[in-house]
Parts: C-alpha cells; sequence; structure tokens
C-alpha cells in the first residue's frame, strides 16, 4: 500500500499534469505505478503528453518529493484520498476537474447525507454575518448531520466555520496551501477545533504557499463537495462568485439572499439571481424547501387546542398563545410582543413549523397549525 501511494502522490506533483489530464492517464494505463512504469516513447503518444511531459514524468525527483510527503502525512496522521479509492466523496467524483488526490485531517464524513457550502466576501457586513447565523441555526435545528462546508478565509467563512461549531455542527474547510500551516494565522483556534468536529482538507502538499492561484483552485472543492452552494455576500467580483459559477457548471444548486441594490456586497448575490444561476432564499426553511430534503419531524406534532399545551418550554407556550389568541401575527409582532430579538425567534419558529405547530404565510406572517 505505501509502494502504491507513493506513486498516487507522484501522480499529482508531475510539472504540468493537472487532474484532467491526470484522469485520462488513469483510464488509460489503470494505475498510477503503470504510468510511471510506462516507457517514454508510448508516454509520448498519449493525447496531450507529448515528448515535454513524457520526460516530466520520468524524472526521478518526482516519486523522491512523493516519499517526502507521505512521510510528512503518516507523522501527522493525515488521510490521503485517491479518485478510485472507494471512500473517495462521491459527490467531488463527479466532478470532471475533481482532484486526483486530496489529503485530509479531521473526522467528517465526506459523503454525508447533506452538505451546504457556505461562501462570501471577505468584508461581510453585520447583516451577511447575521444571515450566516440565522441560516445554520436554522439549518442545525432540523438537519443535525449537515456537513457546513467553507474555506477559513476572513468575513463569510469563518462565520460559517464559528456558527457551525456553536451547534455542533460538523464543518470542513478547504484550505488554498498545505497542511503543514494555517492561513490566515488568525484562525488557527477555530481550526484546530474543527478536527474535533469537522476537519481540514486540501489538494496542495505540504511546503505550499497560500499563493493566489491556488485560492481559485480550491474553489472547486468548495463547490464540488456539496449538495449545494450559498453565497451569503458578494461583491459583483471575487472567489464567493467563482465558486458559484464552478457549482452552477457542474449542475449543482446555488442559492443566495437577496440584499439592496445599492449595497456593495450585495450586488453579486443580485447578479447570480437576475442571471439565473442562484435561487433566492430568506431562511434555511426556503433552502430545505428548495433542495426538496424531506425532513422527518423528530418529535410527533402536538395538539393545538385552547385547552391542551404541551409545549417544551416557556417560549414555546407564549409563542403558541399569542398565535391562539390573535389568530395570525407578522414575525416582528411577534418579537415585539414577546420581547424577544427576530433572530432567536425565528429559530424557534422554524423548529415548531417543522414539527407541524406552526405554519408561515407569504409576508412572514404566522398562524397554528390546527389539527
Amino acid at each position: 500500500m505505501t509502494d502504491k501511494l507513493i506513486y498516487q502522490i507522484g501522480l499529482t506533483m508531475i510539472n504540468g499534469i493537472g487532474d484532467i489530464l491526470a484522469r485520462h492517464l488513469l483510464e488509460m494505463f489503470g494505475d498510477a505505478e503503470a504510468i510511471f512504469s510506462e516507457k517514454k516513447q508510448t508516454l509520448e503518444k498519449v493525447p496531450g503528453i507529448g515528448s515535454i511531459l513524457a520526460a516530466e514524468i520520468k524524472r526521478a525527483n518526482v516519486l523522491q518529493r512523493a516519499e517526502q510527503e507521505l512521510d510528512f502525512i503518516e507523522k501527522n496522521n493525515i488521510v490521503p484520498y485517491f479518485l478510485t479509492d472507494k471512500e473517495y466523496p462521491e459527490r467531488l467524483r463527479q466532478c470532471p476537474d475533481a482532484p486526483v488526490l486530496f489529503y485530509f485531517k479531521g473526522n467528517a464524513d465526506l459523503n454525508a447525507k447533506y452538505i451546504i457550502s457556505i461562501v462570501g466576501t471577505r468584508h461581510s457586513t453585520g447583516y451577511g454575518q447575521e444571515l450566516t447565523e440565522q441560516l445554520i441555526d436554522g439549518l442545525a435545528a432540523v438537519l443535525p448531520d449537515v456537513l457546513i462546508v467553507s474555506g477559513l478565509a476572513y468575513g463569510i467563512d469563518i462565520c460559517a466555520h464559528k456558527n457551525a461549531l456553536k451547534n455542533k455542527l460538523s464543518t470542513v474547510a478547504v484550505l488554498a496551501h498545505g497542511l503543514d500551516r494555517i492561513y490566515p494565522p488568525l484562525h488557527r483556534n477555530t481550526a484546530v477545533e474543527m478536527l474535533s468536529n469537522g476537519g481540514l482538507l486540501t489538494d496542495f502538499p505540504s511546503q505550499t504557499d497560500p499563493d493566489k492561484p491556488n485560492f481559485i483552485k480550491r474553489n472547486r472543492i468548495v463547490a464540488g463537495l456539496a449538495d449545494a452552494t450559498v453565497v451569503i455576500e458578494s461583491a459583483d467580483k471575487g472567489g464567493s462568485l467563482i465558486t458559484a459559477d464552478i457549482a452552477f457548471s457542474y449542475g449543482r444548486d446555488v442559492y443566495t439572499f437577496p440584499g439592496r441594490i445599492a449595497d456593495p456586497y450585495s450586488k453579486g448575490c443580485n447578479q447570480l439571481i437576475k442571471q439565473n444561476k442562484a435561487g433566492l432564499i430568506t431562511s434555511a426553511n426556503d433552502l430545505i424547501s428548495a433542495m426538496r430534503w424531506d425532513i422527518t419531524p423528530q418529535k410527533a406534532p402536538m395538539a393545538v387546542q385552547a385547552e391542551l399545551f404541551f409545549p417544551e418550554n416557556e417560549k414555546h407556550t407564549n409563542i403558541q398563545s399569542l398565535l391562539y389568541s390573535e389568530k395570525e401575527l407578522h414575525i416582528n409582532q411577534l418579537a415585539l410582543l414577546l420581547d424577544m430579538p427576530v433572530q432567536e425567534l425565528s429559530g424557534i419558529l422554524f423548529e415548531l413549523e417543522m414539527n407541524g405547530i406552526v405554519k408561515v404565510m407569504p409576508g412572514n406572517i404566522y398562524t397554528l397549525v390546527h389539527k
């Protein structure tokens, strides 16, 4: 297995051989070792290879570098995933430019039933951070096994990771450098915490710096790992729009939150909606409905009668009592009457809705479900 892995790692270290060409070589020769064992004259005849790349494949230092990388990952309990491995993430495998090999450290299930990528600007506003928190709170309420993927960058990325951890959701960061460093260094503590509930993933070997092109390259993994990509905030240009475009090209769902047309970090989101590249969502409930995920309530719906309330806690009681007496209320009216932040109320209402206790009508009007 060790020898086999050296050849697999070596395949990714050949100058001029990218993931698409490496996949083509694997299809032709069967495995990585066979590629290195093939005669130079035969390699030269492979479409897209030629004499220059054939010489690169036969360079002795390629496998020497691979041995060094193998030593590094073994010492640091890093797991390599090769394209032909049974455990390789199936969603990612379906992408034409999926990494032939990537490195992972952590405990996340990369083939989890539900996976959402959350991306956005590095210059997030309070609005974007609040949306991120509400989205993840809402997802956690009904999908405790959802995996949250992002890129550990400033702004929306780190907000998504931190809120996932807060909600005890597994979360994975896709990095633009080797696993011998963390960038930005300010996020090291969060990255370490993620190792116990999620993990760190990269297709770059150790000693790779976080150069600008690497961030663009890693975006395909962020998009490819997930069922859907959600853009929280974005300017009219930037990495999050690149990720959204990649997800769209893969035929994956893309969703975004709209914003005011004058806000610079809503322009990209509004643009995605205008171009029909992303669906408009305003809550976790919208996302779950759009994905057509069949969420079975974890608790049986409770009868809602004047004399019979069996709520989980006092907040549930107060919400149901108000809706029973007033018939229907806007979420802002409920928040005012309950003296509760809208953000907190939204999460509780979402849980009650999923349990069949309340329903939301157009305009964020809530009412009880009568049995």
